[in-house]
């Protein structure tokens, strides 16, 4: 008996790549593991809004951006551990509405950043039903890389906001770069490239 050969499990650094391919001018909000992950993939990308030392804000931050940018769309490269801390902002995500928001969730069911401690939930939550829950505009969940790429254009082009949870396997670990990510030089190029436009 044969079978259909399965598609290969989908990484975060490989779905990166492909994002990284489509971004122009607009913001990039990544959170902890994320954040080191876009960096060595996307070092020159000026907007982006390092998003690492209070678990869970991403989102939030990235709303600020977003209510205060409309002409600038914002995504928001979140982590399951980190969303699972702050749940209330989906809510308020979606009662802001804002048209220019892309939340995307790297679901690989860990606290990556705190050693690969399991989530709680891990093999039963369903974080695009909950956005969906929420009000967000549009809710989905992705599982593999083909998918992604077929559909990365128009999620950055669709109305928001968005979310889209990415189910996620573990790559290899990104390289951790602290000194450039929390660096005061890294701050002034984001507001400088933010207040250029």
């Amino acid at each position: 008996m044969s079978t259909a050969p399965t598609a290969p499990a989908m990484r975060r650094d490989l779905c990166f790549k492909i994002l990284a391919r489509h971004i122009r001018d607009q913001i990039i909000v990544p959170v902890y593991q994320a954040a080191q992950e876009w960096h060595g993939i996307a070092p020159d990308h000026a907007l982006t809004y390092y998003s690492i030392g209070a678990m869970g804000q991403a989102s939030s931050c990235a709303l600020g951006l977003a209510l205060a940018r409309p002409d600038k769309r914002v995504v928001v490269l979140d982590g399951d551990g980190s969303l699972l801390m702050n749940l209330g902002t989906l809510v308020t995500i979606a009662s802001q509405k804002p048209a220019n928001f892309l939340h995307f969730v790297c679901q690989n069911g860990e606290y990556e950043a705190n050693g690969g401690h399991p989530i709680p939930g891990r093999d039963q939550v369903d974080f695009a039903a909950m956005a969906r829950a929420a009000g967000y505009a549009r809710a989905d969940t992705i599982a593999t890389l083909d998918d992604f790429e077929a559909k990365i254009a128009r999620l950055l082009a669709e109305p928001g906001p968005v979310f889209v949870a990415l189910k996620l396997v573990a790559g290899p670990p990104p390289s951790q770069d602290y000194g450039f990510i929390h660096g005061a030089p890294t701050r002034a190029a984001f507001k400088a490239a933010l207040n250029k436009g």
